[in-house]
């Protein structure tokens, strides 16, 4: 545990004042997910991005997503070799442990897309011959926040990917400071590799197997059930939404030191793991409530399991 808190702390070095995203984005890794950051240009997504996976001593990617990237230029292509007379596949940036989907929606639907297969169920088929990723492979991508100019939609099998879905927001008043002040100071390449491949995976694994008492099997089926029920709801939470929920709670007990899940740790996340994945209803928005807000209403209407 003391090796998460130091990486935690490592990253910190470059974040300032975003503890809680980086625990979640390191609750994400744990859990064997994949990041959705979405916010304005500018409040240090990418920089986490990168910092994270030297921290984490991964082999780190990046593709800056545009309107002219094409599937071929990220998964990889087969080309012809003239000397041996054979095809030969040429592998693309995916084939890494950590991969950044820089500004992914502004790049088109068919692009976008052709991460679904690698994200889901950690391979690539290209030609009709299927080529696994790293056990520990993990795809974190920025997003433009919808409506801003030259970007497009994620398609929601896309978002359905995502194990959760994460705002930096702009720094408090202190961190602003701090960040102008420390301007000159640590840089990326300050940052040292502190859990190894190995390291990580024993941690995933150790994540996974943590304790879930039946009653919150129960409390997070019950969540997911009435956000498909609930008049705020056009659209609820699927079953896969409900499984990242509970993965997702796990890693995020496991990092705080708690050997089983408890209600509070599914409370913590479940809007970093509902809001991408809901539509909420007219009805919702003549009230004033956005999706936070309507997550909220759905804890006050799904009683708890007692500690």
């Amino acid at each position: 545990m003391n090796k998460i808190y130091d990486a935690i702390s490592e990253v910190n070095k470059i974040i300032k004042g975003k503890d809680d995203v980086v625990i979640k984005v390191m609750s994400a890794i744990l859990a064997g997910g994949h990041v959705l950051m979405e916010d304005i240009p500018g409040v240090g997504k990418t920089t986490l991005s990168t910092t994270f996976a030297k921290t984490l001593s991964m082999d780190y990617k990046r593709v800056q997503f545009t309107p002219d990237v094409l599937p071929s230029d990220i998964l990889g292509f087969s080309m012809y070799n003239s000397n041996t007379r054979e095809f030969e596949f040429k592998e693309g940036p995916i084939f890494c442990n950590f991969f950044l989907a820089d500004e992914i929606n502004r790049t088109s639907p068919k692009t976008q897309s052709a991460l679904l297969e690698v994200m889901e169920e950690g391979s690539v088929t290209i030609d009709g011959v299927t080529r696994k990723v790293d056990d520990n492979f993990v795809v974190i991508a920025t997003q433009n926040p919808s409506g801003s100019a030259g970007t497009n939609m994620l398609p929601e099998s896309q978002l359905d990917r995502f194990l959760v879905c994460l705002t930096m927001g702009y720094p408090s008043h202190n961190d602003s400071i701090s960040i102008l002040k420390n301007n000159g100071g640590y840089t990326r390449a300050d940052v040292n590799p502190v859990i190894s491949l190995d390291e990580l995976k024993n941690m995933k694994n150790e994540a996974s197997s943590l304790f879930v008492h039946d009653s919150i099997y129960e409390y997070i089926t019950q969540l997911s059930e009435t956000t498909r029920q609930h008049p705020l709801f056009t659209r609820g939470v699927s079953p896969r939404g409900a499984i990242a929920l509970l993965k997702m709670a796990k890693s995020y007990a496991y990092i705080n030191g708690v050997d089983f899940v408890r209600a509070e740790d599914v409370q913590q996340v479940i809007k970093d793991v509902f809001c991408h994945r809901i539509k909420i209803s007219g009805k919702a928005r003549t009230e004033g409530l956005d999706t936070k807000a309507v997550i909220d209403e759905l804890l006050g209407v799904v009683t708890p399991p007692r500690q």
